[in-house]
């Protein structure tokens, strides 16, 4: 963490450094925290250096540009933008560009995202969590064969993004604002082919054998959606609030006019987010509900795992398990048509200081997670699916998944974070280790 503050700090750098060595330089103003007021640009270049136990050891490059303009709003910007190459260890990469600008047209903002994701080893635990059993057919033959690696629960993924939103004041009601956004995915999907997992049964074909997958799904496909929402937000900051409420409810229609094999449908989420200071603004309690629910159609098996937000905290916007949503339990090991998600947060921000002419902090959180599907997904074929001598459906009554553990961030200008999260899921059907996952930014 130490090193990834001082790379971040030597590169980090802002428009009203002088030109000339010899030129004074300008007289630093402070805000009443203490804070330096920052102006104009500043660009924060590092090394991606990161681990995530769902994707191994991530390395590569990124940079996060902001602007700040005046100085008048800080600690927010006027404009982000981000650009990310990176690959993890165990066969994923990222190729991302966003931008984020809230104040570029009056009353306006506006936010873009291009992502390319390929993953040659990605989680597949089955529908509607603990309904789907989790019975490895190779382990049968293989218990005590050394170098022997199981490759049941992974399949191979590719997927392209764009998602492009723009959100306006509602009615000059305060802090109410409308939303309307458009998607692109182009989802990927075969067996997994690393060496070494050669000749295995996976969970994913014998989806596809009995029927549970389609076979004008089962390798992908194409959806568009149009979302269209209202978004209530009083926080005092966007990304390190720590007062305000955040409530967002999202309609998202999705087709699939291009591949045209009929998976349209209609879904809506609901997202409420609350930061309560306890003491100032170095102790606040954050909690996340979260509701999505198909309303009508079908959907294609490759996009139940996605959250249809317009704006995104986290570069992956899938669940549940992993990361961005239940962190200790398996990355995508809870899937279904719906689901509810609660997130707890105790932020402990216990350290501020100065350096690289830079406002810091550093912050500790313990957090508890729990979600569970409500609305499962081709709830009837799994439980009528016969592949002979394996089990697809547990016979078992779907609950609450939940997790907990503790995150350590370092904050820069309240605006970059990075950070570590340590998680470990509190039923071993969801995972037996714990998770260690480096990033950016808060989940929420």
């Amino acid at each position: 963490m130490l090193a990834l503050l001082l790379t971040v700090g030597s590169f980090a750098q802002d428009e009203q450094k002088p030109k000339k060595a010899k030129k004074a330089k300008k007289e630093k103003i402070y805000n009443e925290k203490g804070e330096i007021i920052k102006k104009g640009w500043n660009f924060g270049p590092l090394p991606v250096l990161g681990f995530d136990s769902d994707l191994g050891f991530q390395y590569g490059a990124c940079v996060d540009i902001f602007n700040f303009g005046d100085g008048t709003r800080y600690p927010r910007y006027f404009y982000k933008f981000n650009v990310e190459v990176s690959r993890y260890t165990k066969g994923s990469g990222v190729f991302r560009f966003y931008a984020d600008m809230p104040y570029l047209i009056k009353d306006t903002k506006l936010f873009f995202d291009l992502t390319y994701n390929y993953s040659k080893k990605f989680e597949f635990f089955g529908f509607n969590g603990y309904e789907a059993s989790l019975f490895d057919p190779n382990l049968a033959d293989n218990v005590g064969v050394e170098g022997y690696k199981s490759g049941y629960h992974f399949i191979k993924r590719n997927t392209l993004r764009f998602v492009g939103s723009m959100q306006r004041k509602f009615l000059n009601v305060p802090n109410m604002n409308w939303v309307v956004g458009l998607a692109y995915y182009n989802v990927k999907t075969d067996s997994i082919s690393l060496p070494g997992y050669e000749g295995q049964q996976t969970l994913y074909t014998n989806y596809v054998n009995a029927g549970i997958i389609k076979e004008n799904e089962k390798n992908g496909g194409n959806i568009a959606q149009l979302r269209l929402g209202l978004i209530f937000d009083n926080r005092d900051h966007n990304s390190d609030p720590s007062k305000g409420v955040y409530a967002e409810y999202t309609l998202t229609g999705s087709s699939d006019f291009i591949d045209g094999n009929g998976y349209n449908y209609l879904a809506q989420t609901f997202i409420w987010r609350h930061y309560i200071p306890l003491y100032k603004d170095k102790l606040t309690l954050a909690y996340r509900l979260g509701v999505q629910h198909k309303i009508m159609g079908n959907a294609p098996w490759y996009m139940i795992n996605n959250i249809n937000t317009p704006f995104f905290q986290k570069m992956y916007t899938e669940g549940l398990g992993g990361v961005v949503t239940m962190r200790g339990v398996n990355r995508n090991g809870v899937l279904g048509d719906g689901f509810i998600l609660g997130n707890a947060e105790l932020r402990w921000r216990f350290l501020d200081f100065k350096f690289i002419n830079q406002n810091w902090q550093l912050a500790f959180s313990p957090f508890f997670d729990a979600g569970m599907i409500i609305q499962p997904f081709r709830e009837k074929e799994l439980k009528n699916a016969v592949i002979e001598d394996v089990e697809l459906y547990s016979g078992t009554i779907e609950g609450i998944h939940t997790s907990a553990g503790a995150s350590l961030k370092i904050i820069m200008n309240r605006n970059m974070i990075l950070g570590v999260d340590v998680g470990r899921a509190l039923d071993n059907r969801d995972g037996e280790k714990f998770k260690v996952f480096v990033g950016f930014n808060y989940i929420f």
